[in-house]
């Protein structure tokens, strides 16, 4: 969830002006109008997102409440049945192994979903806002600026990566490429990429990976056509891989 970039955040329809009118008033009164900071309306927005996602998850037990999107961060986070798809597919691939620990690059609505379907597996969540800090021990604060600027407990830790790089740039990929291969455990790591179809050449470059069937969508409407990379075949599950 993270996040995702060419800018993706370029997408999004940002008013030009600062300021907003509250148009409470009649026309004659149009000097006295209220109007609130550019702050005062993201954090607005970010109440009344959060406010939904609550109603929602406490009319529907199969939903996740998340934190509200912030498009600053290039935050976007996946809908339901992207979310339970993918980490459905995490799920499976844990019962493979004996000791299976996860790692979550940057996509914290998948972290939401697997801890929801599989509360026992071990997962940690690597983001970079820090209001994600409510996971306790399962949050470390990222920057893939800074891509191997982690906990040494974390090196060659996990055998399933999942990430989501927040930008579409060739630069961001780069970087968390470097991240994945600090945080993956040698020999055949399960890797998952979600990120723009644009990035296929360099995902299979930097990585090894291969597009699958399987279409992920946000809960925000994107410009960008997204795809799900992994470095196994998934066979039926995922949609296979494509030719």
């Amino acid at each position: 969830m993270t996040s995702a970039e060419a800018n993706v955040g370029e997408e999004l329809e940002i008013p030009e002006s600062n300021t907003v009118v509250v148009d409470d008033a009649s026309e004659d009164d149009d000097d006295d109008l209220p109007m609130l900071s550019s702050q005062a309306i993201e954090a607005l927005k970010e109440l009344i997102a959060k406010q939904d996602r609550e109603l929602a998850a406490a009319d529907d037990p199969e939903e996740v409440a998340l934190v509200a999107e912030d498009w600053r961060l290039s935050q976007f986070w996946y809908d339901r049945q992207t979310a339970e798809t993918i980490a459905a597919e995490v799920a499976t691939l844990c019962e493979t192994l004996s000791s299976p620990r996860v790692s979550c690059i940057a996509c914290p609505t998948l972290y939401a979903y697997l801890k929801k379907i599989a509360p026992g597996v071990p997962a940690q969540l690597l983001e970079f806002d820090k209001r994600f800090e409510q996971y306790g021990t399962e949050f470390t604060f990222y920057d893939y600026n800074q891509p191997e600027d982690l906990p040494s407990s974390l090196k060659h830790s996990f055998q399933i990566v999942v990430a989501d790089p927040p930008y579409l740039s060739k630069e961001c990929l780069e970087k968390v490429a470097e991240t994945i291969r600090f945080l993956s455990r040698p020999g055949e790591p399960y890797l998952l990429l979600l990120t723009g179809e644009v990035q296929k050449d360099l995902a299979a470059e930097l990585l090894g990976l291969r597009p699958c069937g399987f279409r992920p969508q946000h809960s925000s409407k994107l410009g960008n056509e997204f795809r799900l990379f992994t470095s196994y075949n998934p066979g039926a599950r995922l949609g296979g891989w494509d030719n």
